[in-house]
This record gives structure tokens, C-alpha cells and sequence, in this order.
């Protein structure tokens, strides 16, 4: 599923013009490293990934997901949005690539 989810997401990133610099997953959320034009409003992208994901793994994992999502929803409304600030890009990335992705 964590695949199939990669997948969707570097799909609606190249529609946006963001660039996909690292995906992890977790068996309850995900991380994302993202560079994107100062003129893409992050909320907005943030909700079309929500939206476009949660619908198609929806509809692919159907019945995978039944026994844990009851509500027609995959993701909740709220999200963790944070700059690089002083930390390298290197430093992102290598934080990100140490989660560990379940199996």
C-alpha cells in the first residue's frame, strides 16, 4: 500500500510542479520532503494530496481498509507542515529516510 501511496503522490507532484525529494511511511501516517514554488499555497496542496489519496486508496484497498476505516475518510483534517529553517536539506532527507516503514 506504502508503494501504491509513493506512487499517487510523485503523480499529483508532478501535476503541481513539487518536487517529491523523499516519501516514508507509517503504518498510522507519512513523510513527505517537498520542494515547491513559493506561489503554491501548501494548504491547498496539502488538501488536493489528502483528497486525491485517501479517495483512490479508498477505492484500491477497499477491503483491506474496511476493518480500520468505517468513515468514508482516510486522512484527518489536521497536518504537520515545517520548514527546513537552518537545517540542510541532507539533514531533512536523513531523518526522513530513518523511519521506519512498517511491514
Amino acid at each position: 500500500m506504502l508503494d501504491r501511496l509513493k506512487e499517487i503522490i510523485t503523480n499529483l507532484c508532478q501535476k503541481w510542479e513539487v518536487e517529491l525529494l523523499e516519501f516514508q511511511g507509517a503504518s498510522d501516517h507519512v513523510h513527505l520532503l517537498l520542494d515547491m514554488h513559493p506561489n503554491i499555497m501548501p494548504s491547498k496542496f496539502i488538501n488536493s494530496l489528502k483528497t486525491v489519496t485517501s479517495r483512490l486508496m479508498r477505492k484500491e484497498f477497499a477491503e483491506h481498509l474496511a476493518e480500520f476505516y468505517w468513515k468514508p475518510v482516510l486522512w484527518t483534517r489536521a497536518y504537520c507542515l515545517l520548514t527546513t529553517g537552518g537545517a540542510t536539506i541532507d539533514t531533512i532527507r536523513q531523518y526522513i529516510e530513518k523511519q521506519e516503514r512498517p511491514d
